[in-house]
């Protein structure tokens, strides 16, 4: 079943015209440089000047909320970002990300190695139980690895937390999924980059995340 087989261009840019504003640099204020030496940057998202940046656009939002970060999408077949304005080689990455609203059948996860709007890796999951390796090269998306998102019943379905994690390690992209892993994949274009959050719609509008606990460590 090639579920979710494109998630369509015209979606990734029409979400740069509200983002544009959205993509910025966070202090250096949750970076953690002590024990464990692993880690390279932390957010819980408690403190709101952080750095990362905002908006609300319309009924849109990308801000801090409820003790996270909010993405809410309140249009159909578009996807929003954004990127932390850092720049990583080799990284794993963890957040925990829940649905508290809106359609399952949706997308959402990680963005690592991004350059700019039109070249990064994303790791996602649907609420329906879905997930894929993304990659937006000059414009141009696909699904690494198969010919759409897969299925998988370790994806906590419906309005609920998933911790998502992900290696970007040479060639290696790597999907866990609440501590295992979904998939691994070989792609070498994107050797480094900002890292970033994404979430994003289908046929259905309203799809309403939260991300907490977002760690980046050395692999």
């Amino acid at each position: 079943m090639n579920k979710h087989l494109q998630l369509a261009l015209l979606t990734a840019v029409l979400a740069l015209s509200i983002l544009g504003c959205a993509l910025g640099n966070p202090t250096d204020g949750n970076t953690t440089t002590g024990e464990p030496n692993r880690v390279l940057f932390q957010d819980d998202f408690s403190d709101d000047k952080s750095g990362w940046k905002t908006l609300r656009e319309g009924q849109g939002i990308i801000d801090y909320e409820n003790g996270g970060f909010r993405i809410f999408v309140p249009e159909t077949k578009i996807d929003y970002w954004t990127v932390a304005g850092l720049n990583f080689g080799d990284v794993h990455i963890e957040t925990d990300v829940t649905k508290t609203g809106g359609p399952d059948d949706n997308d959402f996860g990680i963005i690592c190695r991004y350059q700019d709007e039109e070249n990064f890796y994303g790791l996602l999951i649907s609420s329906d139980g879905y997930y894929g390796v993304s990659k937006m090269k000059n414009g141009e998306h696909n699904i690494v690895g198969s010919d759409g998102m897969q299925f998988s019943d370790t994806i906590r379905t419906g309005a609920t937390t998933n911790r998502i994690g992900a290696d970007c390690i040479g060639k290696r992209i790597v999907l866990y999924i609440n501590g295992e892993l979904l998939v691994e994949v070989e792609d070498g274009d994107f050797q480094s980059g900002d890292i970033g959050l994404m979430a994003g719609t289908f046929d259905s509008a309203g799809v309403d995340i939260l991300f907490d606990n977002l760690v980046v460590t050395k692999p």
